[in-house]
């Protein structure tokens, strides 16, 4: 027997490839797997469908929450606005009352009055609260229709001069005060400008509103501030738009800005802002009113809401804002009382130092007119120069002096300070509504997720290092450790800064404040514009400003051919923002020591009495008191929110 057997590859090769079935059999296989697989396509295209389905459905469910919550925002701005709307209107019946009943108040003499003169008739019983109250409701009535610089009249004011007489001995007592939203008032919001916080009624006044009561003052309004506080204009969705009351094409600053526009505007005399960057100070300076910023913890912030709390690099400070220093000085005497010492324990008890205040002894002015970070408008400098050869006449010794690595602290120390979480809490706050347009391109880059901001931060470092600096600042600080290495380094910078001054031997700086007012929708591109202001918060240096002169047309042709420090995108666009300035008030800032408050407004007060006399400024604003308002506004429509030029341009750059 013998066959060809196949070798064993083969073989195997053979029966892999063999059919395992006959013809019949495969035959009936593949009738019975046909429905097995038109059942799996059946599944697999039933999967898709629900997964579609599932899909548009979670699609709707966000959409329709999304519809929800902007609802909910509208019918809360909806319900703030007709709060505003109804106490003015209440606060206009009762004035034409009171007019109707006293047709003898000689309302406009009153609104010449300065604050010592005013409380002086008043201690005297030569004016009656009353008179100076409805006096004044009446000219905030009327101004905040041009500026728009109000959230409401208190109306509980009007109740209060029913008790006033109790406090006939505060230093403050029939004075008609203005104070900022974000300070607390029992059953009233404190929004910071954020849909968020709307509907949630203080339950008690801030300690600050509580002294000024004490003190026999009469808060009466509450005026404007910026969307979520940390911006130098003054506008948010809820409020709208508070415009200048020398130019309503420019803004008002912030973010103390309705109490700059109201007393720039003549409606207040007195008013408490908040700063945290410049927010008392740039208002004044664009307002061409005074504006203080104390040493942080000299007064409580009991009451006073920040956007967001936790945050240490930084300190926020309250503090007055009048027409006058005489009258930031008297307010502070007012405030730092034992009422006040008693009600926040965590204030130290240092009452105000008069005579400090009234020292007459020439001083030792250190002064700078750059801060080598960003350069000053050619106002802003002129007016340092006119100031600084003014204390030189009067016997005074001005040194130069320069403050030190701006370039870094700026970002790695204010920026990163402020955000150290990378500006996430600010972002939560602004959720659930509109971002204004004001703060949209300031808050933009916030959101970039942390890879991003580093590498644009690391794409631009060659061509333009500030921006740089700023996008890495902007990360954050990244961890616990982190974080108190960047609180280090503020106490190192303060400490290294506090030996360069007492090495230049100064008692007081001279330096440039952020002006003139700017144009709309530019306070939020160049935030660090404002570095004039931001370094004495970073530091703790009592600060305050004082308006000298104003802007000429030679200020405004020299502007033509500003460069900046760093020739980059932020000196083009403070170069925009500043110009068209012509007739604006100038101002400049007059610096201290830590707690040395009474030093710095006793060096404001002498800037401001030289100023006043020299021949060679142009102070029309600052040369009496007039009701009239510190400058006249213009009388045709402003650009206000409800004036249809900014009310286009609001609809064209809001995003929820």
């Amino acid at each position: 027997m013998s066959m060809c057997l196949p070798s064993a590859p083969v073989c195997l090769v053979h029966m892999a490839f063999k059919p395992i079935c006959s013809p019949r059999t495969k035959t009936k296989t593949t009738q019975n797997t046909e429905p097995l697989i038109k059942r799996v396509k059946m599944d697999n295209w039933t999967a898709a469908l629900l997964t579609g389905v599932a899909c548009f459905g979670g699609y709707l469910i966000v959409l329709v929450k999304k519809i929800n919550s902007h609802r909910k925002a509208e019918e809360k701005i909806k319900r703030a606005r007709n709060r505003r709307d109804e106490s003015l209107q209440r606060a206009e019946q009762a004035v034409l009352r009171y007019k109707e009943s006293h047709p003898t108040t000689d309302s406009a003499l009153i609104l010449t009055l300065s604050l010592s003169e005013l409380t002086q008739q008043l201690n005297k019983g030569l004016l009656s609260p009353e008179d100076v109250l409805y006096s004044y409701m009446e000219k905030t009535l009327a101004v905040n229709k041009k500026l728009n610089c109000c959230t409401e009249v208190l109306l509980e004011s009007l109740d209060q001069l029913k008790t006033v007489g109790s406090n006939k001995d505060g230093l403050l007592y029939g004075v008609p005060v203005s104070i900022k939203e974000n300070l607390a008032f029992k059953n009233h919001d404190c929004s910071c400008g954020v849909i968020i916080n709307l509907d949630q009624p203080a339950e008690k006044d801030s300690v600050l509103v509580q002294v000024l009561k004490k003190q026999g003052a009469i808060p009466f309004v509450r005026t404007n501030l910026p969307q979520a506080l940390l911006n130098y204009d003054c506008s948010n969705p809820i409020y709208g738009q508070t415009v200048n009351p020398h130019n309503p094409q420019k803004t008002s600053g912030g973010s103390s800005g309705g109490e700059g526009a109201l007393i720039g505007g003549g409606g207040s005399l007195l008013g408490i802002g908040t700063d945290i960057g410049g927010s008392i100070r740039i208002p004044a300076s664009f307002c061409g009113i005074c504006g203080f910023k104390p040493t942080a913890g000299r007064l409580s912030l009991q009451g006073l809401r920040p956007v967001y709390r936790g945050q240490k690099s930084v300190s926020s400070s309250p503090g007055p804002m009048a027409r006058d220093v005489d009258s930031l000085a008297l307010c502070m005497q007012a405030l730092l009382c034992d009422h006040m010492f008693s009600l926040d324990p965590t204030v130290p008890p240092l009452p105000f130092n008069m005579e400090i205040y009234r020292s007459s002894r020439p001083l030792r002015i250190g002064y700078l007119e750059s801060d080598g970070y960003m350069q000053p408008s050619s106002s802003m400098a002129r007016g340092v120069r006119e100031v600084k050869a003014l204390l030189e006449q009067a016997g005074h010794t001005l040194v130069p002096y320069c403050p030190l690595k701006m370039d870094h602290i700026i970002p790695e120390l204010f920026l990163k300070g402020l955000f150290a979480d990378g500006a996430t809490t600010l972002l939560q706050k602004l959720k659930g509504g509109p971002v204004d347009p004001c703060l949209e391109p300031q808050v933009y880059p916030y959101g970039f997720p942390k890879w991003l901001k580093k590498t644009i931060s690391f794409l631009l470092k060659p061509v333009f290092p500030r921006i740089s600096a700023t996008f890495g600042a902007l990360c954050g600080v990244g961890s616990v450790p982190e974080l108190w290495k960047q609180h280090a380094a503020v106490e190192d910078y303060i400490h290294e800064t506090i030996a360069h001054w007492r090495s230049c031997k100064i008692d007081v700086l001279l330096c440039p404040v952020t002006g003139p007012a700017y144009n709309f929708l530019y306070c939020g591109k160049i935030l660090n514009a404002v570095s004039y202001t931001m370094l004495y918060n970073l530091l703790n240096f009592p600060a305050g400003v004082v308006t000298v002169s104003t802007v000429t047309a030679k200020d405004e042709e020299e502007l033509k051919h500003y460069k900046g420090c760093y020739q980059d995108m932020w000196d083009k666009l403070f170069k925009e923002a500043v110009a068209g300035g012509e007739g604006l008030p100038v101002a400049v800032q007059c610096v201290a020591l830590p707690w040395q408050d009474e030093l710095c407004l006793r060096f404001m007060k002498e800037v401001e009495q030289l100023a006043k006399t020299s021949n060679g400024g142009n102070l029309k604003f600052l040369a009496g008191h007039s009701g009239k308002g510190l400058l006249q506004p213009d009388h045709r429509s402003v650009g206000t929110r409800n004036s249809p030029e900014i009310k286009n341009k609001t609809r064209r750059n809001r995003k929820w």
